[in-house]
């Protein structure tokens, strides 16, 4: 993931003028340091500030094996966390999803159950909470967006599709946060605040993030930085991911920054397919996913850290825990703790080798 450091107002919250970062005499926030009078991203081990943005110094489009894109550092009051995990390589995603037994009978019926209405809400309390955008995320989108993935909530034990739907709703708040430690309801109450990366940003100022793909090259004029909760970037995965849902979204990749249930299912691709190596999110949360020899000597264990290794391990593990990761790991154990689920054992990627 990669983040941009932003200075917005929430004048109206009658709260500090500085909310991503802050300048002149303020202290930056978390996961940013001063530069120029400037605050800009920390980035993490193997890369470099490059126009605002974290690049990995391997290559000019991520990290991690399917090439995601990197996160650099915690959010800072009402930064948007940008670019997604999915990111920008050339490696083919599988369609299947998952490899588990589902113990649901499909459709939404599981989710309501574990996520209603008002627990949604409840989670997601200031996603509409000016200047947040995140009232563009609807409860009814994302249920529809579940219809489509019909073993999403619905695999394993009762705890695994808790644990699964906690893991899901916390990497998707983190992407989207506009929590900062001292928020109102606190900072984890601010999730899905943001619709595309760096907030309130116009989208010219934002980077392409194109990389040379024969199999799914950019299109002029467009660019592929984050949107949606899972905040997918890079054209690889627009690609991908619009070619499984049968939209051409490397055309057309704003269509995931209008279309909130067309938002919601790009995270749910994004979640239920394994890019090979990688496995599925999915798979990781709900029992699915037999590390091989490669994975149990790098480090690699079922548990929430392996989702943020999928998501970005490039830049987020094999290192001491980044402010990032802290506040993934705090989204979780708390989305988990209202569900009613123990967050269970590795919940950090500090040990593991990214893919």
């Amino acid at each position: 993931m990669r983040r941009n450091c932003l200075a917005l107002s929430l004048a109206s919250l009658a709260l500090p003028l500085s909310i991503g970062c802050s300048t002149g005499n303020l202290a930056c926030g978390p996961g940013t340091v001063r530069k120029d009078d400037l605050c800009v991203p920390q980035c993490g081990p193997g890369a470099s500030l490059d126009g605002g943005t974290c690049v990995p110094a391997t290559s000019g489009v991520g990290g991690d094996a399917n090439g995601s894109s990197a996160n650099s550092g915690g959010s800072g009051p009402g930064t948007a966390t940008s670019a997604s995990a999915a990111s920008g390589g050339t490696t083919s995603a599988t369609t299947s999803g998952s490899t588990a037994t589902s113990s649901g009978g499909g459709g939404t019926s599981g989710l309501t159950a574990l996520l209603p209405k008002a627990t949604f809400d409840a989670l997601f309390l200031h996603r509409g909470t000016a200047p947040c955008k995140g009232a563009f995320y609807t409860y009814e989108a994302l249920l529809a967006a579940a219809e489509q993935y019909p073993d999403f909530v619905a695999t394993g034990s009762d705890d695994d599709r808790k644990r699964e739907l906690a893991a899901f709703l916390a990497n998707i708040g983190h992407e989207t946060t506009g929590g900062w430690p001292a928020a109102p309801d606190g900072p984890y109450s601010w999730g899905l605040c943001w619709v595309t990366e760096g907030g309130a940003v116009a989208p010219g100022l934002l980077p392409e993030y194109c990389a040379p793909s024969a199999e799914w090259p950019c299109a002029p004029g467009k660019k592929y930085f984050g949107r949606g909760p899972i905040q997918l970037s890079w054209n690889a995965n627009y690609g991908q991911a619009g070619a499984a849902l049968g939209i051409d979204l490397l055309n057309e990749p704003d269509k995931v920054a209008s279309d909130p249930g067309l938002a919601f299912k790009t995270a749910l691709w994004f979640w239920m397919t394994p890019q090979a190596p990688k496995p599925s999110c999915h798979d990781i949360m709900t029992g699915g996913w037999v590390p091989t020899a490669a994975d149990v000597a790098a480090g690699r264990v079922a548990g929430f850290g392996m989702t943020i290794n999928v998501i970005n391990g490039g830049l987020e593990c094999g290192v001491p825990s980044l402010p990032n990761v802290l506040d993934r790991i705090g989204y979780f154990e708390h989305f988990a703790s209202i569900l009613g689920v123990d967050p269970g054992p590795h919940l950090t990627c500090d040990k593991m080798q990214h893919y």
